[in-house]
């Protein structure tokens, strides 16, 4: 498999508490992408990463390290940030990723994915980026809670999808 023209020499932060995930992405990464990884497991760590470095991407888990405190970092220091989760796989946690200005949204189960992920994160415009990301997670949210999982928060969801599109054009290179 060719290497990550994308990720080339990208300096990535990966943020969870389960090492055996942290594992995972760098697998991930370094079969595909010559990249330089961070890794940190708590939120202590994570935090004094963000205020050292200046990372091309940040990849937060939600739960067990205060993702959505570290996504508000990351955010105001302009990284583009993935929120990755299993048990936060929620309509709420998406919400709140999106309104925290994350690029997008992972669940954990499709980690063996990660690499086209995250180049479509850095080489999409933002609306893109999560008009794919939402294309792939609303049929896992379909599944999950059913098809009208965003009926409660209609209005935000229209305006949202509303601002999304993927045109070629966007690519950012």
């Amino acid at each position: 498999m060719p290497k990550s023209e994308i990720l080339q020499d990208k300096l990535i932060l990966a943020v969870d508490d389960e090492e055996d995930v942290l594992d995972i992405i760098e697998e991930e990464l370094s079969e595909s992408a010559n990249c330089t990884l961070h890794t940190a497991t708590t939120f202590e760590k994570a935090q004094q990463y963000l205020v050292s470095y200046t990372y091309d991407l940040v990849i937060l888990d939600i739960m067990g390290v205060r993702g959505f405190e570290l996504l508000q970092i990351a955010h105001n220091a302009g990284f583009p940030t993935v929120m990755l989760t299993a048990h936060a796989f929620t309509p709420d946690a998406l919400k709140k990723s999106i309104e925290l200005g994350a690029r997008a949204y992972l669940p954990k189960e499709k980690l063996g994915s990660l690499c086209p992920f995250l180049e479509d994160v850095l080489k999409l415009n933002y609306q893109s980026a999560w008009k794919k990301a939402l294309d792939q997670v609303g049929s896992l949210f379909n599944k999950k809670f059913g098809s009208d999982w965003r009926k409660s928060e209609n209005e935000f969801w229209q305006d949202f999808e509303k601002k999304l599109t993927v045109d070629e054009a966007a690519i950012i290179k």
